[in-house]
């Protein structure tokens, strides 16, 4: 087993049999937990008490890894505590984890149900299983956490995991898609293959000479391409994203001061500042109702 296992703790506001049923219940377990697509019950023979199941995870389309669990029990004390053990793996090869097992806590309590799991795994491959494992590891922990949110919201708000997914991975998309854009604007027609047009803009709009704004164009280039990269640190999306909302206004009024004929150009600088402008908004207002990781302690005793 690896040194240090994954711990992830939340609070829910409510009680703790409705928690038990979200979780437990295998039709409503994979609604909202990343790293599940199904969760399949076996059917057990009379008087056997070892629960086991099947389980996928779908990586990519036509791609998914399959494996098996059992449910080595539950306890339960007089305090109301609940305690549910497991024990899984997979054969399939895709999968880093061969063999694992873990646990999950419901402690009820005046306020709602402290909601927590930890779990470890042995890896395959050897030394080179241990060093990916360095990778895949956080971002295990990561999609428990975020699926922990998921399910807090869906039990104290009633929002179907469905549509906080959809709103997380819109998010992101709008994110990647901007990173994008600004690299390539960056790189192409500024540093790779100057266009004459970025040259002519900026005469029009300083001062500059024509070798002076070329080389100025390079170095707005290059500052593109670190706006471009910063769009990847999720801390900084919502500012990137209210800033646009700002500047792209003033970014299309400049370039139409600066030469009015990009108006009637083909996907000219109008339809793509406008688009662009529009995403802004719609990535800031999915942003206010992001589910998140950060609502979940992630070491026993922390503060989130």
């Amino acid at each position: 087993m690896a040194e240090k296992p994954i711990y992830v703790e939340i609070e829910i506001q409510d009680d703790i049999e409705r928690i038990w049923e979200y979780s437990q219940q295998p039709k409503l377990h994979e609604q909202w937990d990343l790293r599940f697509s199904s969760i399949i019950y076996n059917d057990r023979l009379p008087g056997e008490t070892l629960q086991t199941f099947t389980y996928s995870t779908k990586v990519m389309p036509g791609i998914q890894v399959s494996g098996w669990g059992e449910s080595k029990g539950t306890h339960e004390k007089e305090s109301g505590e609940k305690t549910s053990s497991l024990h899984f793996g997979t054969e399939q090869l895709l999968s880093p984890i061969a063999e694992g097992s873990g646990y999950w806590k419901y402690i009820p309590h005046e306020e709602g149900t402290t909601f927590l799991t930890q779990y470890d795994y042995d890896v395959r491959f050897g030394v080179v299983g241990k060093l990916f494992d360095r990778l895949f590891r956080p971002g295990m922990g990561w999609g428990t956490a975020l699926s922990f949110d998921v399910l807090k919201r869906w039990i104290e708000s009633g929002e179907s995991p469905k549509t906080q997914y959809r709103r997380f991975f819109a998010f992101y998309a709008i994110c990647f898609l901007f990173s994008f854009v600004w690299f390539y604007q960056g790189l192409v027609p500024k540093v790779l293959i100057q266009h004459p047009l970025e040259v002519r803009m900026l005469t029009q709009l300083s001062p500059l000479t024509n070798a002076q704004a070329s080389t100025t164009i390079i170095w707005v280039g290059i500052a593109e391409m670190m706006f471009a990269c910063c769009w990847l640190i999720p801390k900084l999306q919502k500012y990137l994203l209210q800033l646009q909302v700002v500047i792209f206004p003033f970014l299309t009024i400049s370039a139409i001061i600066a030469d009015p004929a990009v108006v009637t150009a083909p996907f000219n600088v109008i339809t793509l500042n406008v688009s662009l402008w529009i995403l802004s908004i719609i990535g800031v207002l999915l942003h206010e109702q992001l589910p998140t990781a950060k609502s979940c302690k992630r070491k026993r005793g922390e503060a989130t």
